[in-house]
């Protein structure tokens, strides 16, 4: 491994220890607003299961979206992201 990249990681870890020490804050955090997904859904008109068959996800997953226990995450958020955007996209989905 190049001596650099080495020296870059260790520092890399070394600030990570320190913030979760509280020694020093984060340069940045980066966070996305999380949509409502039961308004979402409410908005479109479907139950919960054709709302999961759209999305590409189990039923059991959007009720725990909905209930605040789990956070939409990778493929799954940026499909609600678009729903939020355009709610006509779920139009889309459900002919797929």
């Amino acid at each position: 491994m190049d001596k650099q990249l080495f020296e870059e990681l260790v520092q890399s870890m070394e600030e990570m220890v320190a913030i979760e020490k509280g020694e020093m804050q984060p340069a940045r955090v980066h966070r996305h607003a999380i949509p409502n997904v039961k308004a979402l859904r409410e908005t479109s008109g479907l139950k919960q299961e054709e709302f999961a068959q759209a999305v590409g996800v189990s039923p059991s997953l959007v009720q725990s979206w909905e209930q605040k226990r789990r956070i939409p995450s990778g493929p799954s958020l940026k499909i609600l992201l678009m729903l939020e955007h355009n709610p006509a996209v779920i139009n889309v989905l459900l002919a797929l």
